[in-house]
């Protein structure tokens, strides 16, 4: 799917294999938020903002409610990471990082969500936003680029504008950063698939296949064989 540099990304936060689960978790997330919690987006929170404007308008409180705490529980996922990162102090000293507790906290609020009947659709809808707020804050690098694990919209420009790049200056790079965007893209797509397909099996429960994808990047980000180490950023 992926055509990779030579150059191997000197964090393991920033490697393709990384990238590739973390989009999946992310696609996942949308799926089961829009599709098992009362179509409200995790991730798509121009989505969320664009419904709750036209809910507001027409003095829908309740569905205005619904799409306005999602954001706000973003918000507070990207202040949280933030957070974590400015108190757990130096990578160097610890075997743990900082993105580590980003993850068990991820990890934690999505069990959690597991369990939520459709009652508390709105409390379950805002611990999805805050994880992938945390995710998004935490995670925003693969190969040096600037990439997303939890929308595509980002991607997808980065990824035609690299594309136009190389139709213009045929460089191979530009072809290969090309491919990388696109790729995370396809990888979200497949983790809604595969949230969905999940959401008909086991209903609430399909959620609890991003804690176990989430488990997976923790100790992957564990390891620090060759020039894979967890770094500072």
């Amino acid at each position: 799917m992926f055509l990779v540099s030579k150059q191997k990304s000197s964090q393991m936060s920033e490697s393709i294999i990384l990238g590739v689960i973390l989009a999946l978790s992310g696609g996942c997330m949308d799926a089961y938020s829009y599709l098992c919690r009362g179509h409200v987006f995790a991730n798509a929170q121009t989505g969320n903002m664009l419904l709750l404007g036209i809910n507001l308008f027409e003095q829908n409180w309740a569905k205005a409610l619904a799409y306005a705490l999602p954001v706000l529980a973003f918000t507070i996922g990207i202040v949280f990471a933030e957070t974590i990162r400015y108190s757990f102090g130096s990578a160097n000293k610890r075997r743990l990082h900082w993105r580590h507790g980003v993850i068990v906290i991820e990890i934690l609020c999505l069990i959690a969500v597991s369990f939520m009947p459709q009652s508390i659709n709105l409390l379950a809808n805002s611990l999805t936003s805050m994880a992938c707020g945390m995710q998004v804050e935490a995670f925003r690098k693969i190969h040096g680029n600037s990439i997303a694990t939890t929308m595509c919209i980002g991607n997808l420009r980065s990824g035609t504008e690299s594309l136009c790049a190389w139709f213009r200056l045929r460089e191979k790079g530009m072809l290969r950063r090309a491919f990388l965007y696109y790729g995370v893209i396809v990888c979200f797509v497949v983790g809604a698939v595969v949230g969905n397909s999940l959401i008909k099996l086991s209903g609430e429960k399909a959620i609890l296949i991003c804690p176990v994808l989430l488990a997976v990047a923790f100790m992957l980000m564990l390891c620090k064989e060759g020039t894979f180490t967890v770094g500072s950023r």
